[in-house]
């Protein structure tokens, strides 16, 4: 078909336009599903041209295709980084075929309309997710020509189908057969808005990757997610949710855990989950620690523990609130072995979600047969270096750096009462992690039991910290009396100390800072309580 007939074929009238698929362009990476197909192509008397290694996978087919270079007249050159980019390829996807002026040219250049182009770009997110991958590798692995070809047909979509990834070529194929061998317009849009989505993410992933090393908040931000899953509702039924995946960001996040068992993640069950995970880990990061456990309710520990065995710190976690535990997410910064597991699924305990790097064989039968919904996920044992964070608002977000810092008892200042004993610190140490993960305003109480370090209670989110100190006491009851007490921001008065030095505690660690932090030190020093101060303040919003 010439130019012009072309043209008169797919001139615009009252109702859906149809284009008929006389000629396409092929050149994909992912060459999955291609030889199917450029086969039913053939069969539709579809005169297929193609690139590089596709045409060859296409003529190794035994399918008629024919080579870039032969309708360009010039060859690919520079190792493939020039093939695509030339007016007889490009004017054939951009060219209005409704003007006669760019008819014309079409004519007068002898440029033949392309009207179906298969591209997929350059694993450009696979390459850079390489261990070991060079700079050099990755760039080559930008494509240049696949995106230009795909914002070609993409902006003229009145005319031409572009179709950027294997999930949719059954699609494609339906609609040739449904059609006599056409496109609809409802599908060339479809096709075109997918495929400026995927042009934008690859861009947005290239630019992070470029400016990775660059700053932390750059002038423009380009951020680039791929959707994980549809979620049955958000925070709350009336909410419509999903969950998002950053692409390119390092594997080992909430979001790859392998489910094992149990009805699918929920929204708030996802958050509260991501929380739990990273503060397990956090306590995992302390020198020293071999096995800890945490229990986490609405995003805060209601338990946590650091112990010598899988089961013990499970144990002492969950009696930092049996009540609150009730329901909530359960996490683990080893393996859950048996012992382990027979703890988590006693009388009286009841999760919606355990979370461990992985599960002894018999540890996982034993949850799998105690609850028939209860959701089991296995992390791995990598920990992905992830160094920023964002909170979104209506219309725009913020961003900041990971609050990463790893507690270390030898930074501290001993402002006031008796020298702290190793065993105190220790724990400090531990509970200092826990009570940055706790929502402002924060204050816990916590220390040994029986040799292993936990949560006693905690108070959190409290408008004011007295309500923090009071909440914290309430919670951990007698265990008050000899426990160390932990703040992540300064006391701005006396009262919320003295509150936690009429439960009994032996020592108090807070960042310091406060105008009247005398006040809280000759307090401490009046009554024979230990007083550390840390320098680094914890909140969390």
């Amino acid at each position: 078909m010439n130019s012009s007939a072309h043209a008169a074929a797919i001139a615009p009238d009252s109702g859906p336009q149809q284009v008929k698929v006389a000629r396409a362009l092929v050149s994909v990476s992912d060459k999955s599903g291609i030889i199917e197909l450029a086969s039913y192509l053939h069969q539709l008397g579809v005169e297929i041209i193609s690139t590089g290694g596709t045409a060859k996978a296409i003529a190794d087919a035994s399918i008629p295709v024919i080579p870039i270079d032969e309708v360009t007249d010039f060859p690919e050159m520079m190792d493939g980084r020039v093939k695509t980019l030339h007016p007889k390829i490009h004017g054939g996807l951009l060219a209005r075929r409704d003007l006669p002026s760019h008819v014309q040219s079409m004519t007068e250049h002898n440029i033949k309309p392309i009207d179906l182009v298969i591209v997929n770009l350059y694993p450009f997110e696979s390459t850079i997710a390489k261990e070991g991958v060079n700079e050099a590798e990755a760039i080559e692995q930008i494509d240049i020509g696949g995106p230009s070809m795909v914002r070609s047909a993409a902006k003229n979509h009145a005319s031409v189908a572009i179709v950027t990834d294997p999930s949719q070529y059954e699609s494609l194929i339906e609609e040739l057969k449904a059609n006599d061998g056409q496109t609809t317009l409802k599908l060339r849009k479809e096709l075109a808005s997918q495929a400026f989505v995927q042009t934008a993410s690859y861009d947005a992933m290239i630019a992070q990757w470029m400016t990775r090393n660059d700053t932390t908040t750059p002038d423009t931000l380009t951020l680039s997610y791929r959707k994980v899953d549809a979620l049955r509702y958000g925070e709350n039924p009336h909410q419509g949710a999903a969950s998002y995946r950053a692409i390119g960001s390092p594997k080992g996040s909430l979001l790859d855990a392998i489910q094992l068992h149990g009805k699918p993640l929920s929204f708030n069950n996802l958050n509260d989950a991501s929380a739990a995970l990273e503060t397990v880990r956090a306590i995992s990061r302390i020198k020293g620690v071999q096995h800890s456990a945490i229990v986490l309710k609405h995003t805060n520990p209601c338990g946590a523990a650091s112990a010598s065995t899988n089961a013990q710190a499970i144990d002492q976690a969950i009696a930092g609130d049996p009540m609150a535990a009730f329901g909530g997410i359960l996490a683990s910064s080893t393996q859950i072995d048996l012992e382990g597991a027979k703890r988590i699924t006693a009388d009286g305990t009841f999760f919606e979600v355990v979370i461990a790097p992985s599960y002894a064989p018999d540890a996982l039968e034993l949850l799998q047969q105690r609850w028939k919904n209860l959701r089991i996920l296995a992390v791995g044992d990598s920990i992905p270096e992830i160094l920023t964070e964002t909170k979104y608002l209506p219309g725009g977000l913020l961003v900041q750096d990971r609050d990463l810092i790893v507690p270390d008892s030898n930074s501290w200042t001993h402002a006031a009462g008796p020298q702290p004993s190793a065993e105190q610190l220790s724990a400090a140490t531990m509970l200092e992690t826990v009570c940055k993960a706790l929502s402002s305003n924060a204050v816990l109480l916590g220390g040994l039991d029986d040799g292993t370090a936990r949560l006693f209670g905690a108070g959190a989110g409290q408008m004011d910290r007295v309500a923090s100190c009071l909440g914290a006491v309430r919670k951990a009851g007698e265990l008050s009396k000899g426990s160390i007490a932990l703040s992540d921001a300064f006391f701005p008065f006396s009262d919320g100390p003295q509150i936690l030095i009429d439960a009994g505690v032996s020592m108090i660690v807070h960042p310091g800072g406060s105008k009247r932090d005398d006040e809280t030190f000759e307090l401490c020093n009046s009554n024979d309580v230990t007083c550390m101060t840390t320098g680094i303040r914890h909140f969390r919003h």
